[in-house]
């Protein structure tokens, strides 16, 4: 699906921007924007139809698991420009974001729905899964809020637990599910929980250029500290620009991990693509995990390294389908 050229993403607002003045509003962390998490995306956008209303979701920065927990509590799986891009992707017209601080942990449910959804957001309808609850410790329940929306003009539809979507069963899809696929380095799991490949978004920022000098070229990203991805090479689809389908879709391999045969530093994601010689430090591109190739292993030389990358290279290619220029 195109992205919606339209699409506000609204920042701790006041009031809400014209445009979603009135919106029927999902709320949620939708972290990974997983199934599950369409599909109270999707009776929010059925809902937006029937009303001839714009559709948006609310969300929160930070997490309240790191705002409570301290940062890094929790292993993000979207940082908050990707989930706007997803939620872009769907076909929403919005995504307001709230920052979970004192303040907002402190509100009672009814000031929650009066100050928050009715003053700041405008809400015309919300609505959330079986399992929401919101306001200070939890308050405010699923019941509470079908019972108090509609006296304050706001209309409300709980989605019930959603068992199976057109893929298949929605028993195990869960956030905490996912991270513990990625944890493992199981990229195909996670993606079948998601409904779309995990990807990581970031400029890219210059390393050692060691890669250059091994014939094997790479875009260098840092990686938020809270990635709990498995250390692993893994094959892997790049979108620059802005990401699929507006921009370009390559293919490639990619290191994440402390490179143990070089410095043993923190944590980077090194990306080789195939075919490719462009500049594209400073330049943002998303890497979208497609399946896992090995563990990140210690080499007894350089040699050694290289010899396993033209190796992982072959592999990546034939998972992903890229044409072998040497072939």
């Amino acid at each position: 699906m195109p992205l919606n050229p339209n699409f506000i993403l609204s920042v701790d607002p006041q009031q809400p921007p014209e445009p979603l003045a009135g919106a029927v509003v999902a709320i949620g962390n939708f972290d990974g924007v997983h199934r599950g998490h369409r599909a109270v995306i999707a009776r929010a956008q059925a809902l937006a139809r029937r009303l001839g209303r714009p559709c948006a979701v609310l969300t929160f920065e930070p997490h309240p698991a790191d705002y409570f927990g301290g940062a890094g509590t929790i292993f993000r799986l979207t940082s908050r420009d990707a989930k706007a891009h997803r939620m872009a992707e769907l076909g929403l017209d919005g995504m307001f974001v709230l920052t979970f601080d004192s303040g907002l942990a402190g509100l009672d449910a009814e000031s929650f729905l009066r100050e928050i959804l009715l003053r700041r957001l405008g809400a015309g309808a919300v609505v959330v899964g079986y399992d929401f609850h919101f306001g200070a410790r939890r308050s405010g329940t699923p019941a509470f809020l079908r019972e108090t929306g509609p006296k304050l003009g706001i209309a409300v539809e709980i989605v019930e637990k959603v068992l199976a979507d057109e893929e298949g069963s929605l028993d195990a899809v869960s956030s905490t599910a996912t991270r513990e696929a990625l944890q493992c380095g199981d990229v195909r799991a996670a993606a079948a929980l998601l409904g779309h490949y995990w990807s990581l978004t970031g400029p890219v920022v210059h390393g050692a250029k060691l890669g250059r000098q091994l014939g094997f070229p790479t875009a260098n990203l840092a990686v938020d500290p809270s990635c709990h991805l498995r250390h692993a090479i893994y094959a892997v689809e790049v979108a620059l620009d802005g990401g699929a389908p507006l921009g370009r879709r390559l293919k490639g391999v990619a290191s994440f991990g402390r490179r143990p045969t070089v410095d043993n530093g923190p944590p980077l994601l090194e990306v080789y693509i195939f075919d490719f010689s462009e500049d594209l430090y400073g330049r943002d591109i998303e890497v979208y995990f497609v399946a896992f190739l090995r563990p990140e292993a210690k080499f007894d030389s350089l040699d050694a390294l290289v010899e396993q990358i033209r190796r992982d290279e072959a592999q990546a290619r034939k998972i992903l389908g890229a044409k072998n220029p040497a072939v």
